[in-house]
């Protein structure tokens, strides 16, 4: 029985893109992949549809024409994976912060453990991250405490984006009305699930910043979470989420 899909978005990945998909399908419990490719340069995409050919049953690919934001690519993966009779559907990052032996957790914790919604979560017992700076980790840190006061949600990484979701969770939001595409996408996704009273579970990872490639976080990104948040409590006062 397959276990689920995992959506791993990808923007010049090719040092960790074969690695990760090779990582996701040694596990014992099988998975399939989704990778939504933005028209990456260094040619992530060419070397998926290669390895399409070793895994013609369990790998597909979503290639789009041009970079437009984290948020949007998971859209566009869940709602590929709704047309599709996927019950467990997953986000997780293609350069190792998120620990792919993980994804039989967060699966465990939706499956068997009453989760709708599962966050694989770096505070949730502590600060579990690796190889981050400390400005890196107080500012992740403290968003999350700020999310939490904003909008009265309980979830310790509000930011976080390793995630396994039951197919109800999506299938209850209007994927249309998604408005954020960084990390204020993470926090909307939870906050809309909350606003559901729908059950989540944070199960506790460790975060291992990337050895390979560039991060994408930028300025624009951060001010759209600390904004971002602003906004989405005022809908939800409002009855506009």
């Amino acid at each position: 029985m397959i276990c689920g899909l995992v959506i791993i978005p990808t923007y010049n990945e090719i040092e960790n893109i074969e690695s990760i998909l090779r990582a996701v399908f040694s596990l014992s419990k099988p998975f399939h992949v989704l990778v939504v490719d933005d028209n990456s340069p260094d040619k992530t995409a060419d070397k998926v549809k290669d390895l399409q050919n070793e895994f013609q049953e369990n790998l597909f690919i979503e290639q789009r024409i041009k970079k437009a934001g984290l948020g949007t690519a998971y859209v566009h993966g869940f709602k590929w994976a709704l047309e599709r009779n996927y019950e467990f559907i997953f986000e997780m990052d293609a350069d190792f912060s998120h620990n792919p032996q993980d994804l039989e957790r967060l699966y465990e914790a939706c499956h068997s453990g009453g989760a709708d919604l599962a966050i694989g979560s770096r505070y949730v017992t502590g600060v579990n991250v690796v190889n981050w700076p400390l400005s890196r980790v107080l500012l992740s840190y403290f968003a999350s405490v700020y999310v939490r006061m904003i909008t009265g949600m309980k979830i310790m990484d509000a930011t976080a984006g390793f995630i396994c979701y039951r197919r109800k969770v999506l299938e209850s939001i209007n994927l249309d009305k998604i408005k954020f595409i960084g990390y204020a996408f993470q926090i909307e996704m939870k906050y809309r699930a909350f606003s559901k009273n729908l059950n989540i579970i944070e199960v506790p990872v460790i975060f291992t910043d990337r050895t390979k490639g560039q991060s994408k976080m930028s300025s624009s990104i951060i001010k759209e979470a600390i904004f971002g948040v602003l906004t989405l409590r005022m809908k939800k006062m409002f009855n506009n989420l």
